[in-house]
């Protein structure tokens, strides 16, 4: 169980998060995330609690809950060691979702002082991570630098008696209140207990943590469910990505839908803080759409509010909200945790807005504690597919208007140089100098990442956004068009700019 002097423990940082390569089996993935490391990390996010609340570390209570993944019980069983090992009272939450373990930290009856979740979102089955919570919501960057500071230290006060550990059923508790929700919100008349029925509903879980939404929240509404699939737990993930923005398993969900015959489709990611929803005709309803969904809603309750949204979003999105809506639509940077934080900076600055939101299915919203929970998400949307039903309307009645690309294209160009940040920006910088000298191309102001051009003439009509990735050597470029080919051509003119840089690998163009 020893740990090597020179463990790089800053390399298991990822962003807000700890990420690491837990099991053997993929080629050069070297394992950096093993029970003794997990059994540090549990001493120190105890350390750093004791210290963040001011309280004796023997009266902490921390909860503990994992994803499916193959390595989550030995990793959670460390965890739980160490969280002990100093005299912290520890829960074992088993199968749990992200969500859920910030909402322990707040419900009345628990309120435990933190949580931790066991997951490594919808990576691959040898990834393995953990997310901390305290009331105050997930912990920042630079809360998990001092944690990771913390273990590197390795100098813990051991406790003359361990803490104890006890299991908890939270999730049942946490599933109820979404039942109690829907039904309040709807609050159907001639069947209040069962306001989903006469709906059948299928869930996707991709194998991962988020079966229980259709068991312990559907059912007891009344809600038909059959033709859910992959609701068991299984951490070799072995039908699709468990990733709403995957396109195989966005096919899976809604070939599920047609074939049923189901009214609403929904998946969720490994650890149900991202979702997306299918509708009864077998659309998506992701991205933009589900986007633009939840602004219709938010703006029907909260008139005139800001929607925040990462940068990739459409032309057509910001006329929908702005346009047909009356809301403000601010694009911000990518991340969840950016765009997150911007709502609520916009919030004490006095500017309201209640949802923040990426394309990736990550959504947040002010009157759910801003905490990024997938099946919150779903619940506000089955709350107005429910009443729809009962109008004689449909759910997608609300994004009527909202206008789509006619095509889209990601590129992700590759970095060959070592300093890679300082020269993606370069090229950003030269980029915008190069398309200030196009007749046709507009800078977009008040963005907040990268670069982004207006495409103005009829020929290309569209957006491209060139930015740079938040942790790897990579510049993504999204391109957006409202007339056939028009992708094409702006892709073969901003081609001919990145071929001038030196340091590029331009091989995702002729993919």
């Amino acid at each position: 169980m020893a740990i090597v002097q020179d463990f790089n423990w800053n390399k298991l940082q990822n962003g807000s998060d700890i990420r690491g390569i837990a099991l053997e089996g993929v080629q050069d993935e070297r394992v950096n995330l093993t029970p003794a490391v997990a059994k540090i990390l549990g001493q120190a996010f105890a350390t750093w609690l004791a210290n963040k609340r001011n309280k004796p570390i023997s009266e902490l209570m921390v909860a503990v809950g994992r994803d499916s993944r193959l390595s989550g019980p030995a990793i959670m069983a460390a965890t739980l060691d160490g969280i002990t090992a100093v005299g912290t009272q520890a829960y074992d939450f088993d199968l749990a979702s992200t969500p859920a373990m910030f909402m322990s930290t707040i419900t009345p009856g628990f309120e435990y002082d933190g949580a931790i979740m066991l997951t490594a979102s919808h990576l691959p089955f040898n990834r393995n991570g953990l997310k901390f919570f305290t009331a105050q919501g997930g912990l920042e960057k630079k809360d998990i630098s001092d944690i990771l500071q913390l273990a590197a230290s390795n100098s813990f006060q051991l406790a003359t008696v361990k803490g104890s550990i006890a299991k908890r059923d939270f999730m049942s508790i946490y599933a109820n209140q979404f039942v109690t929700q829907i039904r309040q919100a709807v609050n159907r008349s001639d069947n209040f207990d069962r306001p989903l029925a006469g709906l059948k509903i299928i869930v996707d879980a991709g194998n991962g943590a988020g079966g229980f939404y259709a068991d312990r929240v559907l059912e007891p509404l009344g809600a038909d469910t059959t033709g859910s699939q992959f609701l068991e737990p299984d951490g070799t993930f072995p039908n699709h990505v468990p990733n709403p923005e995957d396109p195989t398993a966005m096919a899976a969900i809604c070939q599920a839908v047609v074939a049923q015959q189901a009214d609403f489709g929904i998946i969720f990611d490994t650890d149900v803080d991202r979702s997306a929803a299918v509708d009864s005709t077998g659309k998506e309803l992701n991205r933009n759409r589900l986007i633009g969904l939840i602004s219709a809603i938010v703006l029907q309750e909260h008139p005139k509010s800001t929607i925040v949204t990462d940068s990739i979003t459409s032309d057509g999105l910001t006329q929908f909200i702005e346009g047909d809506l009356g809301g403000t639509h601010h694009r911000f940077k990518r991340g969840y945790k950016n765009v997150i934080n911007e709502s609520m900076r916009l919030n004490k600055e006095g500017k309201e807005s209640w949802v923040a939101i990426e394309t990736s299915g990550h959504a947040a919203m002010k009157e759910n504690h801003f905490l990024d929970d997938g099946a919150y998400l779903v619940s506000k949307l089955l709350i107005e597919l429910a009443k729809s039903k009962l109008a004689g309307k449909s759910l997608t009645d609300l994004i009527t208007n909202l206008q789509e690309p006619v095509e889209s294209q990601e590129l992700r160009i590759k970095i060959t140089t070592d300093d890679f940040q300082a020269y993606g920006n370069e090229v950003i910088d030269r980029m915008q100098a190069f398309a200030a000298s196009q007749s046709d191309w507009k800078i977009v102001p008040n963005n907040y990442e990268g670069v982004r051009i207006a495409c103005t003439s009829e020929h290309e009509s569209g957006w491209f956004l060139l930015r740079l990735s938040l942790h790897d050597p990579v510049i993504p470029v999204n391109i957006e068009s409202n007339v056939a080919g028009g992708v094409d051509r702006i892709e073969q003119r901003l081609l001919s700019f990145l071929k001038t840089q030196e340091a590029l690998n331009l091989a995702a163009f002729q993919s």
